[in-house]
């Protein structure tokens, strides 16, 4: 098995961990990267201890460390008044409890050590400027065909290309993505320009009617990351890298407590983007012949957990081990989407139900014992690293 010919499509957090997971089981997998060079959008994410199990296993350990902040404290907060509601304990506490620590990260840190990794053991194993543009399905293997006019043959395919996968559309057919009525702004504030206190604690949910907040400090404490979601029927666009105004988000946050908006008003004019939150039905299979889905393609999900990277560093971990431990292609992927989702269409589901919890401006889903987050929900205690494959 381990002579197998593997191509994962799509360089993302979920096709990089597959990639040096697989590599860690003695296989050579090859990413093929639409982008011209390798980088990644977005601003922060949350590496809980279900994914901090996978990271550490493959060898970045030591670098969550350099480039992940452990908040020693979490919150959630009122939107009008400021008031602690809910407080959360992170730190030591997380490792303590789950044997991995949690993390928050700067997306393209984590995206640029993943693929150092990658390559530093493989310098072929990471292709760029290959778009997906088709794939053939034979007996005894894929073709597959990109934009450049090439084509490569494996023997296995991993779909890791994202929440509009083309892989995912050719396996299973278009589906039409349902928009939820949610719209998100994200932006990094340089935590000195913010009044001394305000980032207190370092990681803070703050929730009120149809909207809520989310900030943490990442970058060794230099920059605040927020996301905020709200609901709007008037704006639908869903790319990453929509400029917003500071304007239109005070506007969208008016009434807030005073924190909230001192964060909004303190974001770089250049460094405010916006995304309408579109919703996909869970499948109920990820396989097609040799060709099977990972991360966003197989599942993509609504932030209102933070387990979307998550999620997709489980399945690179899972789908590595199901390789290892099985003696065909059909075993292995079988494996994989038998272990993988149930648990990853749940959470889709879950996320979708949070996002309503959240928005509800009800201060009783607040009090102790009712917050319902991925902790509370028990996704922590999950190890890809160990769980039965």
């Amino acid at each position: 098995m381990s002579q197998l010919t593997i191509a994962i499509v799509g360089a993302g957090i979920a096709g990089l961990t597959a990639a040096r997971a697989l590599q860690g089981f003695g296989f050579r997998p090859v990413v093929y990267e639409q982008a011209p060079v390798l980088g990644e959008v977005g601003a922060g994410l949350t590496v809980s201890p279900n994914a901090t199990h996978v990271l550490n296993a493959i060898g970045l350990e030591g670098t969550l460390e350099r480039i992940g902040m452990r908040p020693d404290r979490g919150g959630v907060k009122h939107w009008k008044t400021g008031e602690m509601l809910v407080e959360i304990s992170r730190g030591n506490e997380m490792r303590e409890k789950y044997g991995a620590a949690y993390y928050q990260v700067h997306r393209a840190d984590l995206h640029r050590e993943l693929a150092d990794l990658v390559v530093t053991t493989d310098e072929q194993a990471i292709r760029t400027n290959h778009a997906f543009k088709g794939l053939r399905q034979e007996a005894d293997g894929v073709t597959l065909f990109f934009e450049n006019g090439t084509s490569v043959r494996a023997d296995v395919v991993i779909g890791a290309d994202g929440v509009r996968s083309r892989i995912r559309e050719q396996l299973f057919g278009k589906d039409t993505p349902r928009f939820t009525g949610y719209m998100a702004f994200r932006g990094l504030v340089p935590f000195a320009n913010l009044p001394p206190g305000l980032i207190e604690p370092s990681s803070c949910l703050s929730t009120g009617p149809g909207r809520s907040f989310t900030r943490y400090l990442i970058r060794g404490g230099s920059l605040v990351n927020f996301v905020a979601l709200t609901e709007r029927d008037d704006w639908r666009e869903e790319g990453w890298s929509i400029r917003a105004t500071i304007k239109e988000m005070l506007e969208e946050y008016s009434g807030w407590y005073e924190g909230v908006r001192t964060i909004i008003a303190a974001t770089p004019p250049d460094g405010l983007f916006k995304w309408a939150l579109f919703d996909r039905e869970p499948l109920a299979e990820w396989t097609r012949g040799r060709v099977t889905l990972i991360g966003d393609a197989a599942h993509p999900m609504l932030p209102f957990l933070g387990q979307g990277a998550a999620m997709g560093i489980e399945d690179g971990m899972v789908i590595a081990r199901a390789f290892a431990a099985a003696g065909s292609i059909d075993e292995a992927l079988r494996r994989y989407v038998e272990a993988r989702l149930p648990r990853a269409n749940w959470v889709m589901l879950e996320s979708r139900k949070t996002a309503l919890n959240y928005h509800s401006g009800r201060e009783e889903n607040f009090k102790p014992g009712k917050h319902v987050s991925a902790e509370s929900l028990g996704l922590m205690s999950y190890n890809p690293a160990a769980v039965p494959v």
